[in-house]
């Protein structure tokens, strides 16, 4: 039985750009359709079923982080970024939004092509996923080989990255978590050290569990040391 390749989605106004990855990405397995126009790009991935887009920030008409906005009404399909400028607050903005990646312009094909097999790793079920639901004393419950989280019930809207770092919590509860051990234990996303990165995401993940850092029911900032599960 032939197994079904991955199927990429490319927005980018880089016509060049996208006729380069569409054949490189192409030898490397992968089922590639690109759009030059961020709506048309939306209309195809309303058409169709994919499983990761590359997106880029600056384009005319309507930018990246707009499509963003957009893709994340909808879906929790995996995001990569591609930043231009490389700017701190670019990649900030973006993991606010939702994006699981991003990589600054000019980049390396084949870096990318790590990324998006890290990605795609971490959001489809494997051996190592596949074990039983993580179920905490109020009523959080994880399901690793679907990558999904629910309260009372009620499925969280996390993107791929986000439910890493939640389970990462979970499974170390009642240990403070430094920023350096997260960024080490979640590897195949792009951390920097000096910026928001871990933080912003951290806020993400409190925001979608409706949780209160002031007196949180669930992730504890340990002033000047990490962040702990108390669940």
């Amino acid at each position: 039985m032939e197994i079904e390749k991955p199927k990429l989605m490319i927005i980018d106004d880089d016509v060049n750009l996208n006729e380069l990855l569409e054949k490189y990405l192409t030898d490397f397995g992968f089922q590639v359709h690109s759009a030059t126009r961020p709506q048309t790009g939306l209309h195809k991935l309303e058409s169709g079923v994919y499983d990761l887009v590359v997106l880029d920030v600056m384009m005319p008409e309507m930018d990246g982080f707009a499509v963003l906005k957009e893709i994340r009404e909808k879906s929790n399909i995996p995001v990569v970024m591609l930043t231009a400028r490389g700017e701190v607050m670019d990649r900030v903005l973006g993991l606010e939004l939702g994006a699981d990646d991003y990589l600054p312009k000019p980049f390396e094909p084949r870096e990318l092509v790590a990324r998006i097999r890290s990605i795609l790793k971490r959001s489809g079920p494997d051996e190592e996923n596949s074990r039983e639901k993580i179920k905490t004393n109020s009523g959080l419950e994880l399901t690793p080989a679907r990558k999904e989280a629910r309260i009372s019930n009620e499925l969280l809207d996390l993107t791929t990255m986000e439910y890493d770092m939640l389970e990462l919590l979970v499974t170390k509860k009642g240990r403070i978590l430094s920023r350096d051990f997260i960024m080490e234990s979640l590897k195949g996303y792009e951390w920097e050290v000096y910026d928001r990165s871990i933080d912003v995401a951290i806020s993400r993940v409190r925001a979608k569990l409706g949780d209160d850092p002031g007196s949180p029911r669930f992730i504890k900032t340990v002033r000047g040391a990490g962040y702990m599960f108390i669940d």
